[in-house]
């Protein structure tokens, strides 16, 4: 393939607004209400003069990068306000020209080591750099004129061995093979506080949107559901039961993950609960649904055993211990099955991880390597786009999707931005009970207008209305 475009960074602006969720949202040690978006805003400039920019969005949710308790939600937000802030400074800090994969290659190690002495965790560190790789991205394929399909494909990122885990992979081939698909479904999360049925709401919003299980299905027709489980087995069974109560209702297959958000303390406790899962004559057809458990083991231990000493009967993926690029590495030789894709982890590490999936998959038949698409509240507009557009090039069929659940579509942005993106991408959103949303019918989400220039965005946030980040 032809050499990657390379280009300097000349600018990069970060800025933040805040998001207020319509339904609490409960995921691990944390119930959600409130928390802001990070924006990069990154100017890049070829060598031929040719000048872009690009942007990226991702939420900054408490409690997941770092789960320590004695840090408090505004704690958590600075944290990723300081590690954005360190990877623009050292994006920033080297003006020579470098492909797109080259920019983030040549900063790596050095911010992780900076993030460490901050105290700041692996997970937590490629915060920072995962947004703004995602900008340059986006400013590169609009300088080009060129989709995120199209670019990814053609490796004009120049994706390859100058960052020591990608080599021995032939990211050129494997790069080429990618297609996308039209849509894609959409895996709707059931968070620990969420109404199972209209009896479960004590204090409804009342805002006409689907509040519990029960309307959700009724509404977007969904077949794939994420569920969450809290380390507790008695309460986690019978929250279970009451699930299974809605979804065995549907005349035609449905499909669940568990997600475990490092709630149990073991393998053992894991392997109970599934056992209990297999006994239960109401969980039958649910526990049958299961197509994996997302890391319910806390991240401090979870790579520590040997998952296959313990019968958990399903394939476990990691999550949360994904803080570094060879994570994955690690915990295939702990017996995992899977890892999750999150831009907010990096796109970079998706692609890599993918390929690994690959040719371990092509090397073996004894288990099937996968990834999944797992959601950390992405909201409508460049978040939500950025990462549809990515795990559907992976080829990833379904994708946990919360976001637009949880919050009010668009309905707190600027109606100019709202009407910008409705009539970029017509088929992924649309307007409904006030606002500009995401439009699932059927249970998918349709992609088409993703292939567009740039990354996956035909249309632009306004950062006008938004506060420049600390730090």
């Amino acid at each position: 393939m032809a050499e990657a475009p390379r280009f300097a960074i000349h600018e990069i602006a970060l800025f933040e607004r805040p998001v207020v969720l319509r339904l609490p949202f409960r995921f691990g040690v944390v119930t959600l209400t409130e928390c802001p978006q990070a924006f990069a805003r990154v100017r890049i400039e070829l060598g031929d003069g040719r000048s872009a920019w690009g942007a990226a969005a991702e939420l900054m949710a408490p409690k997941w990068f770092d789960k320590n308790l004695a840090l408090s939600n505004e704690d958590n937000f600075d944290q990723l306000r300081r590690v954005c802030a360190l990877a623009r400074d050292a994006y920033l800090g080297d003006a020579t020209a470098a492909s797109a994969f080259g920019h983030f290659a040549r900063h790596h190690d050095a911010h992780r080591l900076e993030a460490a002495r901050l105290g700041f965790n692996p997970l937590l560190a490629s915060y920072g750099p995962a947004l703004i790789d995602r900008a340059v991205l986006d400013a590169l394929c609009r300088a080009l004129q060129m989709s995120f399909y199209a670019a990814i494909r053609g490796n004009a990122a120049g994706i390859g061995a100058t960052q020591p885990s990608f080599a021995g992979i032939d990211m050129d081939a494997f790069l080429a093979r990618l297609q996308p698909a039209p849509h894609i479904e959409a895996r709707h999360t059931v968070g620990l506080v969420d109404a199972i049925t209209a009896a479960d709401l004590k204090d409804p919003v009342a805002d006409g949107l689907p509040e519990t299980l029960e309307e959700v299905v009724r509404v977007y027709g969904h077949r794939y559901f994420k569920l969450k489980v809290g380390g507790d087995i008695a309460a986690d069974l019978a929250r279970l039961h009451a699930i299974a109560a809605v979804l065995d209702r549907a005349d035609t297959p449905y499909f669940v993950s568990l997600d475990g958000n490092e709630q149990y303390a073991d393998a053992t406790g894991v392997a109970e609960l599934m056992a209990r899962l297999r006994e239960a004559p109401a969980l039958v057809r649910l526990y049958d649904a299961i197509l994996f458990v997302e890391q319910p083991i806390a991240r401090r231990l979870a790579l520590d055993v040997d998952l296959r000493a313990a019968n958990i009967g399903k394939p476990v993926i990691v999550d949360e211990s994904d803080g570094e690029l060879d994570s994955f590495v690690l915990a295939r030789a702990r017996g995992y099955a899977g890892i999750s894709s999150k831009t907010c982890k990096g796109f970079y590490k998706s692609l890599l991880n993918a390929a690994r999936c690959a040719a371990w998959n092509a090397g073996q038949t004894q288990t099937r390597y996968f990834m999944s698409a797992e959601d950390l509240t992405t909201q409508a507009g460049l978040s939500v786009q950025q990462d549809l557009a990515l795990v559907n090039l992976l080829g990833i069929t379904h994708v946990e999707r919360n976001g637009h659940h949880y919050v009010n579509g668009m309905a707190a942005l600027p109606a100019e931005e709202q009407q910008a993106f409705l009539e970029a991408h017509g088929d992924l959103y649309e307007r409904s009970h006030g606002a500009v949303r995401l439009r699932i019918r059927d249970g998918r989400i349709r992609l088409g207008s993703l292939d567009c220039a740039g990354f996956a965005s035909a249309a632009m946030p306004d950062f006008d209305a938004m506060a420049t980040m600390a730090g």
